[in-house]
C-alpha cells in the first residue's frame, strides 16, 4: 500500500506541520490516494475523487522583516526541484518528476521546455540540480539527474526498471537555425549509483571559486527504523564502516573539474572514485553553497529522526553518517542520545579525512534543503553575505549572521549550545514562512532573494516592502511585534462545506480535524483521531526525502 500511495502524494510537502499531516493521513487511512493539497489537485485515472477540495489549504508567504514583502515571479511548476539564472529575468528550472528545463522569461514559463531528459522518479529520484559556466563564447549548463533505465521517463514506477545511474552531464546551450535556444547533450561527467533503493540521491550541484564543480549524493537507499541489511544500502568506508568496500561514489560531496575530470591527485586518495570526495560520510543533503567572503563551502544534512544539520565542510570534511549524526552516536540506525563531540571508529583515510561537528543542528525534523549566501546589501545592509537556509517540512526561511572569522554562526540565548530542541527556540532565526516546502534558493542578477516552492510549483522573489510594483503577486509583510504564527492566514474547508480563512493555524487546525471526522464513519471522536495518530506514527516511520516529508529520508 505504501508506494502507490506515496508516488501520487509525491513531494506534496508539509507546508503547516500538523495541518497537513492530518489530510495526509486522512487519505491514508481512507486509501484515497491523489492530492496536491497545496493549490490543485490532479486527476489521477481510477482514483476515487476526495470530498475535500483542492482549496482545502492556502497560505501565503510571510517575511519577518516589515519592510520586506514577498512577490510571485512564476507558477505552473511541476514539483520544482532546482533554478538557475540564464540572465536578468530569464531563469531555468527543473521539474523533477518530468525530467523537463524550463524557461521563465519575465516571469512567463515559455510554452515548449528548453530540454527533457529521460528520468527514474521514483521518491527522491528525478531531475535534481543544475548549474551554468560560461567559458570562452559557449554557455554550458550542467544537470543532475538519475537517468532511465530503460529509456522512458518513469519507468522505474510503471515497469519496475532498475535506473541507469545517478548522472552529471554537460550540455552546451546554442540556438537552432531559426534562432531558437536549445541544449545539446556534449560530455558525461559522472555516472554513479542509483540503486539499491530510491532515497537519498542528492543531486544539488555549485560551481565553486576555484570553477570546478561540486555535486553532492547521499548514500542511495531504502530506508529503515531497525537495521540496515548489506543488500539495501551502500555499505563502504564513505559511510563509515570500517570493514566496508572502497568507496563507490555515493555519500559524499565530489569534485570535478568542468570536464569530468579529478582535481589534483585527490583529497583522500588518488584511486578513482575516492580521488574525487571532496566530503564523504553524508547522508542526506538537498543544499549547498559557498561563503562568498571567505571561499568556505557549507552544507546543509538531512537526519534520520532528528539532528538535522548545517555544515562548515572543509577539504576532506567527514560528516560522520554512519557512525553519528549530529553530535549524538548512532547504533544500528537508532538514535543512541550519547552526546559526542569526538566520536571514535571512524574511516579517516590514513588520517587525510577530518571529522567536524555541525555548526548547528535541529534536534526536531525541518527537513532543511537549499543553503544561499546573500552577496548583496538589496534587502539591506544588515543581511549582506548572511547565511539563509530553505526547509521542506514548513516552508521556512532561516537567516544565520556567522562569526569574525565566519567559520560558525552568531548563536544566542537557547540556541548558544548550537542545538534547536523544539520549534520555539527557533524564533530568533525565522526569517519567513509559508512557502509551501522550499528545494533552492538563489540571489538574481538583481540582487534579490529567489525561493522555489516545490509544494506550491511557483518562483518568489524577496524584495524591500517599498520597491516599485512589478505587476507581481505580493504578500504583506509581518507587523512589528506579531509572531509569524499569529499573522498567517490559513483557508480551511469546515465541517459544514464552507471555506473559511483563519488567522491562526491553531483555529483552522480546529476546523479541518471537523471536517475530518464529518466524511468518516466512526463510532467516536477519539478512535477517529486514535486512527489518525497511527496513521502518522506510521507515515513518519516510512516515509522518506522527496515524497510527503520531503527531506526526511528515514
Amino acid at each position: 500500500m505504501f508506494l502507490p500511495i506515496y508516488k501520487y502524494i509525491l513531494l506534496s510537502g508539509q507546508m503547516i506541520d500538523h495541518i497537513c499531516r492530518v489530510i495526509l493521513m486522512t487519505f491514508f487511512i481512507s486509501n484515497i490516494v491523489p492530492i496536491s493539497y497545496f493549490v490543485k489537485a490532479t486527476a489521477l485515472p481510477n482514483i476515487v475523487n476526495f470530498s475535500l477540495k483542492p482549496e482545502i489549504i492556502h497560505i501565503k508567504p510571510n517575511i519577518k522583516d516589515p519592510h520586506l514583502k514577498v512577490e510571485e515571479v512564476a507558477h505552473g511548476l511541476q514539483l520544482p526541484t532546482s533554478m538557475v539564472f540564464l540572465g536578468p529575468n530569464d531563469i531555468l528550472v527543473l521539474e523533477k518528476d518530468k525530467g523537463t528545463v524550463q524557461r521563465i522569461v519575465n516571469g512567463k514559463m515559455l510554452q515548449q521546455p528548453l530540454a527533457h531528459v529521460d528520468v527514474a522518479n521514483y521518491m527522491e529520484r528525478g531531475l535534481l540540480g543544475i548549474a551554468i559556466a560560461k567559458d570562452n563564447g559557449h554557455t554550458y549548463v550542467f544537470l543532475s539527474f538519475t537517468e532511465s533505465g530503460g529509456g522512458k521517463t518513469g519507468d522505474d514506477v510503471i515497469e519496475g526498471t532498475p535506473p541507469l545511474g545517478n548522472i552529471l552531464y554537460r550540455y552546451e546551450l546554442v540556438n537552432d537555425t531559426s534562432g531558437n535556444p536549445k541544449l545539446l547533450p556534449d560530455l558525461l561527467l559522472l555516472l554513479l549509483p542509483a540503486t539499491p533503493g530510491p532515497f537519498h540521491n542528492g543531486g544539488k550541484i555549485v560551481i565553486g571559486p576555484d570553477k570546478n564543480i561540486y555535486y553532492v549524493i547521499g548514500e542511495v537507499s531504502f530506508p529503515s527504523r531497525t537495521v540496515i541489511s548489506p543488500s539495501s544500502t551502500h555499505r563502504t568506508k564513505a559511510q563509515n564502516f570500517e570493514n566496508g568496500t572502497e568507496p563507490d561514489g555515493t555519500s559524499g560531496i565530489l569534485r570535478v573539474t568542468q570536464n569530468g575530470t579529478a582535481v589534483g591527485h585527490g583529497i583522500l586518495g588518488s584511486d578513482y572514485p575516492l580521488n574525487l570526495y571532496y566530503a564523504y560520510g553524508i547522508r542526506n543533503s538537498f543544499g549547498m553553497d559557498f561563503d562568498p567572503v571567505t571561499g568556505n563551502l557549507w552544507d546543509t544534512e538531512n537526519g534520520q529522526r532528528n539532528a538535522d544539520e548545517i555544515n562548515l565542510v572543509e577539504p576532506g570534511f567527514n560528516s560522520g553518517w554512519r557512525a553519528v549524526q549530529g553530535m549524538w552516536n548512532q547504533k544500528d540506525l537508532v538514535y543512541a542520545g550519547n552526546l559526542t563531540t569526538k566520536p571514535n571508529n571512524l574511516v579517516d583515510f590514513a588520517g587525510k579525512g577530518k571529522y567536524r561537528s555541525p555548526e548547528f543542528i535541529w534536534n526536531i525534523p525541518v527537513g532543511p534543503t537549499a543553503i544561499k549566501f546573500l552577496n548583496s546589501a538589496k534587502l539591506g545592509k544588515q543581511y549582506e553575505n548572511d547565511m539563509f537556509v530553505g526547509d521542506f517540512n514548513n516552508g521556512r526561511i532561516y537567516n544565520f549572521k556567522l562569526n569574525k572569522d565566519r567559520t560558525g554562526l552568531i548563536l544566542k540565548g537557547v540556541l548558544a549550545d548550537k542545538v534547536a530542541k523544539s520549534d520555539k527556540d527557533l524564533k530568533d532565526v525565522i526569517f519567513g514562512e509559508g512557502f509551501g516546502g522550499i528545494t533552492d534558493l538563489e540571489v538574481g542578477p538583481d540582487g534579490y532573494l529567489y525561493v522555489v516552492s516545490i509544494g506550491q510549483g511557483k518562483i518568489y522573489r524577496i524584495v524591500p516592502d517599498d520597491l516599485n510594483n512589478t505587476g507581481a503577486i505580493t504578500t504583506q509583510a509581518i507587523p512589528a511585534g506579531l509572531s509569524l504564527a499569529q499573522t498567517n492566514r490559513v483557508e480551511a474547508r469546515t465541517h459544514d462545506n464552507n471555506i473559511t480563512t483563519f488567522s491562526r493555524i491553531e483555529e483552522a487546525r480546529i476546523h479541518l480535524n471537523q471536517a475530518i471526522l464529518a466524511l468518516h464513519s466512526f463510532n467516536d471522536t477519539q478512535g477517529a483521531l486514535d486512527q489518525l495518530n497511527l496513521a502518522d506514527q506510521q507515515l513518519l516511520a516510512s516515509s522518506g526525502g522527496y515524497n510527503a516529508s520531503y527531506g526526511r529520508g528515514r
